[in-house]
Formats: structure tokens, sequence, C-alpha cells
């Protein structure tokens, strides 16, 4: 049964006989259990409750007929939001901490619930609605390819630490180097290069623990095209503001993610109930904020004499705008349509923009502003 349908019933059995737009709870309750609906046991006791919940004893059918179309439907509309709105205080079941004999695998989808949506509901919305196929296979696919990589060049170049400094390392096809700006996919294949262990683990472990989880939510889609926006603004960021350094690493996507989740932890600070929230906020500042000067360190002060400059630290600060700001859109639009919200066509817009203006950059500035560039390997 569609939207339609269900407006159309309503009608024929003269439910609202002088159009009103509202009819009985009770009237409702009873629709909603004697036609087949194709809803989870759980999604249909959150319906009845909703439309439960009014003290009047009506409810606006409008609004629930759009949830119940939300419901049955992949993506939720503006309407979803208003009709659970109305009901939110009064759903009588407990919330998901409470649930008692959870295997593993539902305790840990739990747990991801809580730590990335911000509302009770949409955590509910999330538990019930979750399967566990497709899996999250973006993060952790960039992740194994990423540390095979390193151990490949580490077993080859028999160096495990700043291998930047190996006269072989900027050789790779994958590195971004400014003398190969024509080769347009190495602004995204640096991702697959990093200094060192110690920026690879530092990735890694954000990309799984940060990474993961918001995929699971999110889905596949969206936290990919967060993390390859950030990683692609952070090599053309610095062919941009810093000239003549080349690029490796996947600080851009990762810093984007992490960037994204910390801004809807703190605008919806209340509503999410994470635990130790605020100590983990600090640890998260601190560890990106040592991971950038560590960077900067590395760029104008190289510990080793090095044939040309160190990687850029630009690469972090740019992923950091983009998940601030395409990011933060998508982690509140969660199981919402984006081409529905004004504010997601005014981020592509000025994400377009900015990467018109860095292709022309790359092709003309460089000539114009007689930018000397280190020669390429």
């Amino acid at each position: 049964m569609d939207r339609s349908s269900l407006l159309q019933l309503i009608q024929e059995q003269q439910l609202d006989p002088e159009n009103t737009g509202f009819i009985g709870a009770d009237t409702f309750t009873g629709l909603v259990h004697s036609h087949e609906l194709p809803l989870d046991p759980a999604k249909l006791d959150m319906l009845v409750a909703l439309a439960q919940s009014n003290e009047r004893g009506q409810v606006c059918y409008q609004e629930l007929v759009d949830l119940v179309s939300a419901m049955i439907s992949s993506k939720r509309s503006s309407s979803f939001k208003r009709a659970i709105a109305n009901g939110q205080r009064a759903l009588p079941r407990d919330g998901l901490l409470d649930e008692p004999g959870l295997g593993v695998y539902k305790r840990f989808v739990r747990y991801v619930a809580y730590e990335i949506l911000p509302c009770e509901v949409d955590r509910r919305w999330y538990f019930y609605r979750h399967r566990s196929c497709p899996p999250p296979v973006f993060m952790a696919s960039v992740t194994l390819a990423q540390i095979i990589v390193f151990l490949c060049y580490g077993a080859r170049l028999n160096k495990w630490v700043l291998q930047t400094y190996h006269p072989e390392y900027m050789k790779s096809p994958l590195v971004y180097h400014p003398g190969h700006r024509a080769r347009a996919w190495r602004f995204l294949t640096y991702m697959f290069m990093h200094v060192g262990l110690e920026q690879l683990g530092f990735n890694a472990l954000l990309q799984l623990m940060i990474g993961v989880p918001l995929e699971m939510v999110h889905g596949v889609l969206r936290i990919s095209l967060l993390y390859l926006a950030g990683v692609l603004a952070g090599s053309l960021t610095v062919s941009i503001t810093d000239m003549r350094a080349p690029v490796v690493g996947g600080s851009g996507g990762v810093y984007a993610l992490c960037s994204a989740h910390l801004a809807n932890v703190v605008m919806n600070w209340a509503g999410m109930r994470c635990p130790y929230k605020l100590l983990r906020m600090v640890l998260a500042l601190v560890c990106m904020s040592s991971e950038v000067g560590r960077a900067v360190w590395l760029r104008f002060s190289p510990p080793l004499p090095s044939s040309g400059p160190q990687p850029s630290f630009m690469a972090h600060l740019a992923g950091a705008v983009v998940g601030v700001s395409m990011g933060l859109t998508i982690l509140r639009s969660y199981e919402e349509r984006l081409q529905d919200q004004c504010g997601w066509w005014v981020v592509l817009l000025a994400y377009g923009t900015f990467l018109l203006f860095a292709i022309f950059w790359n092709i003309f500035a460089y000539d114009l502003l007689g930018a000397h560039i280190p020669p390429p390997p």
C-alpha cells in the first residue's frame, strides 16, 4: 500500500467526511492494523505509538500517511521529521540501551547508533532498519590498499620511517608532484602513499574507528563522496597555496571525515549519547592538531637533508574545511534526500567553483607567475 492508496482508503471509508484533515487516533490505529503494510513489527509499533500520542485523540492523517510512505521507502522526507516530532515524547518503548538479549553484532550496531546519531528516534530507526549486507567495504578497502602499498614500498626501499627522504620514493606514479600536474590521477592516488609508519598508523586508525561507523550509518556512496572530496581538495589546495610541494597520505580524506563527525557532535551535543564525549573530543582535537604540527615541522624544518621540498600540510586543512561544510551537511541529513535540501546545492556549487578555479590555476598560474618548482623525479 502506497501513500495515494492509503489516502484513498481514508476517503472511501468516510473516516474524515468533513475533510478536516484529522481522524481519531483509535480509528487510524485500527486502519493500520487491519491493512497489510510492508513494515517491520518494531516500525509498526512506532507508527501506532505516534498515532496514540495526541492528547486530543485526533491526528493529522496527512502527516501520518507521509510517515507510512517514508517508512516503506528507502529515504525519509521532511514530513517524517514533522510526524516524529509530534509523537517523539510519547513513544512507549525504552531506549536501545535497555534492549535485552542482543547478539554481538546487534550490540555493535547499537554502539554505532549511539556513536553517530544524535536523536533517539533516528537511532531506533537505524537499529531496526540496519542490514549487514552490503558491509562497509569502502573504508576497509581503502585502508587495506594503503597498507599493502606501504608494505610494498617499505620492502622495496628498505625504509619504514620518513620514506619521502629516499631518492626513489618520489618516482612513484602515485605521488602528487607539482612537476607532474598533467597526470591528473595523481591528485587522487597520492592518498595511497604515506610518509612513514606513523602517518599510516594514524590515518588507518581514524579511518577504521570513525570512517567505518559513518559508512555503516550513512552508506558507502555518501561517505566515499566525502572522503574523496577531501582528498581531491587537499591536493588542489596544495597546488594553489604551496606550489613547490608534493603531497602524500590520505590525510585530506581523513580530516574530512573527522571534522564532519566532530562538528556534528558539537552541534548536537545534548542529543549525543556516546560515553565520555568531552574527553574524547579533547583527545581527538589534540591528536589531529599534533598531526598537523608534525606535518608543518617536516615541511619547513626537515630533520634530514633532502633533494627537494617535503610534502605539504595544507591537505589536512583543506580536508577539515570540506568536512565542516560538505560533510556536516551529509551527516545532518541521515536518511533524507540531499537533493531536496537547498544547503546541499549551495555546498556543491561552492565545491564546483573551487574545482574550476583550481583547474585553471594549475593550467595557467604556474607559467604566469614564473613559479620555480623542483624538477620532477
